[in-house]
């Protein structure tokens, strides 16, 4: 049985290797190696012809990115510390306190930060959300609040959501809720990814508000049965989140 299972996963790849050949105008020679030594040829056909071309995959970049912060998550830290050493910049500086900001460690990422925005001579409305997110982050909430007051409107709309939504945390965290809740209705249907969905479900529930939670935490639900796995793993907290109160909602009727 084993052996068959085995002779059949071959020639499924050799199929699998000569249709790519075939398709992909490859160098016509693959066909003898592949059909005369089956499971040497498809290791070496995958190696010389299929794995180059994967590198520049959207998605095999963002696995390989993703495996690679599992693996190692102070990877980035290293090499942004680095880059830092050799070239004393604004954009290193920026560079490794974004690094430490996606490991959790915003207090050393603060200064960095602070630097960065004393350096350049005009306002950098990104680096100073930056900044902010990483004060709130830290716990620093009033700092974070006197930061975010003293941005510019930036000019971009992207730009405009990511700083509202951490104003509507700071906002949710100080017992401001109305206020938080007017940020999150407005901004919920324009900002890519699931975040903002996510706290104005939590700050409904906060609220009691379940009806309403409901709805918008279905609304998740319904885009990630949209979404691959893969895709899924860039906001998995959230997502579970969100599964974990669709399931106690619908259980309490």
């Amino acid at each position: 049985m084993l052996f068959l299972i085995l002779s059949g996963g071959t020639i499924v790849c050799q199929i699998a290797c000569v249709v790519h050949c075939v398709r992909n105008s490859r160098n016509t020679f693959w066909i003898w190696p592949l059909v005369f030594f089956p499971m040497v040829g498809c290791i070496a056909y995958f190696i010389v012809e299929v794995l180059p071309g994967m590198q520049g995959n959207r998605h095999v970049r963002t696995m390989r990115a993703q495996a690679a912060k599992a693996i190692d998550p102070e990877r980035e830290v290293r090499a942004a510390r680095d880059a830092l050493g050799l070239a004393d910049t604004i954009a290193n500086r920026i560079r490794l306190a974004d690094a430490l900001s996606a490991v959790n460690r915003p207090a050393e990422a603060i200064p960095l930060y602070r630097e960065a925005i004393a350096a350049q001579p005009l306002p950098d409305p990104r680096t100073e959300t930056k900044l902010a997110r990483a004060l709130f982050e830290e716990g620093k909430i009033d700092e974070a609040q006197q930061v975010i007051d003293a941005i510019a409107k930036p000019s971009g709309q992207s730009d405009r959501d990511r700083l509202d939504l951490l104003r509507a945390r700071i906002y949710d965290h100080l017992e401001r809720k109305d206020d938080a809740l007017a940020i999150y209705r407005d901004i919920v249907t324009r900002m890519p990814g699931e975040e903002a969905r996510c706290r104005y479900a939590a700050l409904l529930l906060d609220l009691g508000r379940k009806r309403e939670a409901l709805g918008v935490l279905e609304e998740v639900e319904d885009r990630m049965k949209r979404l691959d796995r893969h895709q899924r793993q860039a906001e998995g907290d959230m997502y579970r989140w969100a599964t974990d109160k669709l399931r106690e909602l619908r259980a309490a009727g």
